[in-house]
Order: C-alpha cells, then sequence, then structure tokens
C-alpha cells in the first residue's frame, strides 16, 4: 500500500457551523410536522430560480425525477428525443420511462459534448426534442447555436445539467439555454441535498405540470383526484434544509474547485503529461470533474491501480466509463457509427477534485501523475 496520505477522489463536505444550521432547522420541521411540500422547500425553490435568473424551479426528490418529469410534461411518448450517448444512464432510461424512444448521438472527444452537425445528423421524422448534457460541468460553446436551431426546427431543447449547478456560458447559466433544466443534488455532486433534484424553467405550463407530476399526478396538494399518471417524486422538508445550507456555500465551494482546477491547468496545461478537456471558449465551470485524455495505449485500469497503490492518488469513475449504447439493457438503441463516444468513454481519466481540497493534496496528484508517467504507466 501506499506509504503517501490517502486523496479521496471526491468528497462532500459540511462544516460545523453547517451541521449546527441545519440540525436547528431539522429540528423546526419535526417540530411542525410538516414533512414535504412545505416552506423550506419552497425557500429552496426561490432562493434557486432567483440566483439562475429564472421564473420557476421546482424541487423533486432525484435528478432522474427532474429529467422524467420534465419528459412526461412534454408528452414524448411514442416520439423520439436526441441524447447523447456520452452520458448518465438516467438520461435515456427517462426518456424510455416517459414513453418515448432516446436516439443516440456522438460526442465531440474534445468537448465531452454534442456538436450541431451531430444534432442535423440524427435527427428523425418523429423527434420531438433535444437533450443535451453537461458533462463534469462544462457547457459546450455551441448552445446557443443549438437552441437557435431547435426553435427554428419547431422541437424543444432540454438540458440535463446535474453536473452543472452554477456553470455558466457567457454569464448564462447552464440548465437556462433551452425550454427547461435538470439538476441533480445526489451527494457526489457540487452541491446536495443528499438527495434530490430540481427542475428550471421560465415556462409556467411545464411548471404548473411538472408540480402535478411530482405529487402523484394529484390535481392539488389536499385532493386526492388525479389527472396525470405522476409518482411519489416530492423532496421531504429536511432534505430542502440541506440544500438550502449547500445553495449558500456553492459560490465559496466552486471557488474552490476553480482554484484547484486553476493548479492542475498549470501543471498539465501544456499537453506534455495529459491532455486536460479544455473549458469552452465563454465557459465558467464548476469543475464538478477534472477530466483529463489519457494517451491512446495506456492501461486505464492499471494507471488508477498504480496511482491509488504507489501515491495514495484514488481517481473517481470516469464520466463516462462506457457509453449508453455499451449498456446491456441498451444495446438495442445503438444507430451505428458511435465510435467518438467509444473513443472520450474509454481514453477519459478524473482526477480528485473537490471544495475542501488543499493546496498540498492537489500538488501530491500532480507529482503522482508525473512519477506515473516516468514509470511508464502513463
Amino acid at each position: 500500500m501506499s506509504s503517501f496520505p490517502a486523496v479521496p477522489p471526491t468528497r462532500i463536505d459540511f462544516s460545523a457551523e453547517d451541521r449546527e444550521w441545519i440540525a436547528a432547522r431539522i429540528k423546526q420541521v419535526l417540530e411542525s410536522g410538516r414533512l414535504t411540500l412545505g416552506p423550506f422547500g419552497e425557500e429552496f425553490e426561490g432562493e434557486i430560480a432567483r440566483g439562475m435568473g429564472v421564473k420557476h424551479a421546482i424541487t423533486v426528490n432525484s435528478g432522474t425525477a427532474s429529467l422524467e418529469i420534465m419528459l412526461r410534461a412534454m408528452n414524448v411518448a411514442g416520439k423520439d428525443v436526441l441524447v447523447p450517448a456520452n452520458t448518465f444512464f438516467a438520461t435515456a432510461a427517462a426518456v424510455m420511462s416517459a414513453g418515448g424512444t432516446p436516439v443516440l448521438m456522438d460526442t465531440d472527444v474534445a468537448t465531452l459534448s454534442t456538436s450541431l452537425a451531430e444534432i442535423e445528423r440524427r435527427l428523425t421524422p418523429k423527434t420531438v426534442g433535444i437533450m443535451i448534457v453537461h458533462i463534469a460541468g462544462l457547457v459546450t460553446a455551441e448552445m446557443p447555436a443549438i437552441a437557435a436551431f431547435a426553435r427554428k426546427k419547431g422541437i424543444w431543447l432540454m438540458e440535463d445539467a446535474a453536473h452543472a449547478q452554477g456553470s455558466t456560458l457567457d454569464g448564462k447559466h447552464a440548465g437556462t439555454f433551452g425550454l427547461a433544466g435538470s439538476f441533480s443534488f445526489y451527494p457526489t455532486k457540487v452541491m446536495t441535498s443528499a438527495e434530490g433534484g430540481v427542475i428550471v424553467t421560465d415556462d409556467d405550463t411545464l411548471a404548473s405540470e411538472a408540480k402535478i407530476y411530482r405529487d402523484q399526478g394529484k390535481a392539488s396538494f389536499l385532493q386526492n383526484t388525479h389527472i396525470r399518471m405522476g409518482y411519489n417524486w416530492r423532496m421531504s422538508e429536511p432534505h430542502a434544509v440541506i440544500g438550502l445550507r449547500h445553495l449558500h456555500n456553492l459560490p465559496t465551494m466552486i471557488k474552490n474547485r476553480q482554484r484547484i482546477g486553476a493548479r492542475y491547468d498549470a501543471a498539465f496545461g501544456g499537453g506534455h503529461l495529459l491532455r486536460p478537456v479544455a473549458l469552452p471558449k465563454g465557459c465558467v465551470s464548476n469543475y464538478y470533474k477534472y477530466v483529463v485524455m489519457l494517451p491512446e495505449g495506456v492501461d486505464r485500469a492499471a494507471a488508477k491501480k498504480w496511482l491509488r497503490e504507489e501515491r495514495g492518488v484514488h481517481c473517481s469513475g470516469e464520466v463516462y466509463e462506457v457509453p449508453l449504447h455499451k449498456n446491456e439493457v441498451l444495446k438495442h438503441l445503438d444507430p451505428g457509427n458511435l465510435t467518438q463516444s467509444e473513443v472520450a468513454c474509454g481514453r477519459q481519466l478524473c482526477l480528485p477534485i473537490f471544495a475542501s481540497m488543499s493546496d498540498a493534496q492537489a500538488d501530491q496528484v500532480i507529482e503522482g501523475v508525473k512519477a506515473a508517467k516516468d514509470k511508464g504507466v502513463l
């Protein structure tokens, strides 16, 4: 085992002050007896909407739920939705659960995103919408052009911004370029509510539908008349309290991640050790992940094992290890010619990064990478 202290791939932090603040408000929740769809949830939604400059934020119990609710609200049953092959299972699964068919798009290796040209190539006569995913917190510089194209074609644009809370492109927040955006507050994300997600939108109808769908499809909270095929997708008040605190801390947490990202950029920017995925022009990233592309032929599993065992550097799971069409349950979606997605997934490596990471820990990662290079591991 390594004689170096372990540098974890990621971690989520709550200071003593955070814990005290959260505990006091959860006590209020327990005293009130209102454990779901209450004032803290409303406050959380209001703070998110104001911070992102949107009319509506609708909290739910997961990022996956936020995706499916948006898709159900747009009635995708029997229709096609364009989805990147390089994304988490939930992006495609939500389309399928809502009755639609995901049409997979290839990935631009340089940006880990989807190009406008690829969107045009994958359009079908049944396409009703496009789902763009902001991998690792990177917002492609093509977002304005993609949004304009969707408007021209009369189809909607949505964003799976699970990785991108706080990321912007030319000052505009990820999740606000199209009809709606979905965010995840899972514990590995830049901010968390323990479990949870949110839909952001300026569309009044979609917001109203989302509130119906998240609460079992009921006509209202106090009325057991069901008008939609909804589900229990509510966010509880304790989760909202946790989310409120982390939302308050978000600017500082992103600033700290950016500091580590800049340190890595200074070490790896020349490309002689590893090739970091470059920030798109105009993008200010939250640095949810720091993704580098390994040289062709490098055994990623062996490299991760060496870094962990010899230098204490624990690299996180890739985003993603395999593209969607390489998962057993999604093989039937493979339209062919998704080679760039396979390259992007096969050669990427995520270096440790988190808000409380010290410069010394970042330097340990950098020196570990240099040592791995010297040993021929990378």
